[in-house]
């Protein structure tokens, strides 16, 4: 039986994910039971029961309680109320996470997880504060805000960026997508089901979760480049054109919707919170997602015949390899130069010699 082999930090995921939703699932039985006896007794005793939902406020966010327990905004996002969406955010974890930490590496991968776990569960924090504030209704105040619903979507943003040509087979080859366009189905099924089912904090932390992930990606995460490439040691953020947000939509509203991000983005420029990037970047990054335009999942997630054994190894030895080609061009350079000012000396020696054979 082949052995599967899972990254340190998404394995780490993987139990954390399953630990905190069992103790997440015993907790609520236990008070379940708890209020269960207590409805009897004061059925008993004609006193009626106070109805309350099974809220964990130390493990998951909720808004009116948890504001003490701010780790929650982190262990939110690996906590899951059924089955169903324990099973999903597991395969979600085990496949995104095998292929983003071995493209990344175990640091990288730790700070993308970081900022998708953290913003989107403050940001619903704050959003439900404040539709408390507004509307006065005590039930939004005790919402129970877990799930990795932003974690799904910060996935499908970075795979996007990966292998935005990659081709997904569904049901024996009856549906075929590609990986760009799994983001937008992703927020349009999370926002349908919203007013529909009233999963409205799916809806919440699907948007969340796309805007954190693909503002890091996009401004503020550090990328190397491929071997053999000219560009820079190291890019800060992704300014290809191809991953402005407006791509991430359908053809008929990328205008509007590159209207309103421009107005947003020189917004955030004007504050200093976003730096514009320059010519220089937008050329290395259009040059960086043309190369990744034939990469295939198949090979980082241990299917094909290049697929990397240990991303900290991996990680290691490209940067050694760069180290090595930045060397090679050093000495290149410094064995020109002396080519150069030697064949200058010869020609300098050789006119000194023409001249005093002429007088």
């Amino acid at each position: 039986m082949p052995r599967v082999n899972v990254p340190p930090l998404t394995r780490i995921c993987l139990i954390l994910c399953t630990a905190l939703s069992i103790l997440a699932g015993a907790l609520r039985y236990r008070a379940w039971i708890s209020q269960r006896s207590d409805s009897d007794s004061d059925s008993d005793s004609g006193t009626p029961s106070d109805s309350q939902s099974f809220t964990i406020p130390y493990l998951t966010v909720v808004p009116a309680l948890s504001v003490v327990y701010p780790w929650t905004f982190l262990t939110s996002s690996i906590v899951e109320s059924n089955i169903f969406t324990l099973a999903t955010t597991l395969a979600t974890l085990f496949y995104g996470g095998k292929y983003l930490e071995r493209a990344w590496g175990s640091e990288e991968f730790g700070k993308f997880l970081l900022v998708v776990s953290i913003v989107p569960n403050f940001l619903a924090f704050v959003l439900y504060i404040v539709w408390f504030a507004v509307t006065g209704n005590s039930v939004r105040s005790f919402t129970t805000i877990c799930g990795g619903i932003a974690l799904q979507a910060g996935f499908l943003v970075a795979l996007k960026q990966l292998v935005p040509e990659h081709t997904v087979t569904l049901f024996k080859g009856i549906v075929k997508i590609r990986v760009k366009h799994f983001p937008a189905l992703f927020l349009l099924v999370n926002t349908l089901s919203g007013p529909v089912f009233g999963t409205d904090v799916a809806a919440i932390l699907a948007w969340l979760g796309f805007l954190s992930s693909w503002t890091y990606l996009r401004f503020y995460k550090r990328s190397f480049p491929d071997l053999g490439s000219n560009q820079a040691p190291s890019l800060k953020g992704d300014a290809s054109e191809i991953f402005a947000i407006a791509y991430f939509f359908p053809d008929p509203i990328h205008r509007p919707v590159a209207i309103i991000s421009n107005v947003v983005y020189n917004l955030l420029v004007a504050i200093k919170i976003c730096t514009p990037f320059s010519a220089a970047d937008v050329s290395a990054s259009n040059n960086q997602a043309q190369a990744r335009d034939g990469a295939n999942l198949s090979t980082l997630l241990g299917h094909g015949p290049g697929s990397r054994v240990g991303s900290a190894r991996v990680e290691s030895e490209r940067r050694r390899a760069l180290a090595l080609k930045a060397l090679d061009q050093q000495l290149h350079a410094a064995a020109n130069k002396n080519h150069s000012g030697g064949a200058s000396a010869v020609l300098g020696e050789t006119s000194l010699n023409h001249q005093e054979g002429q007088s």
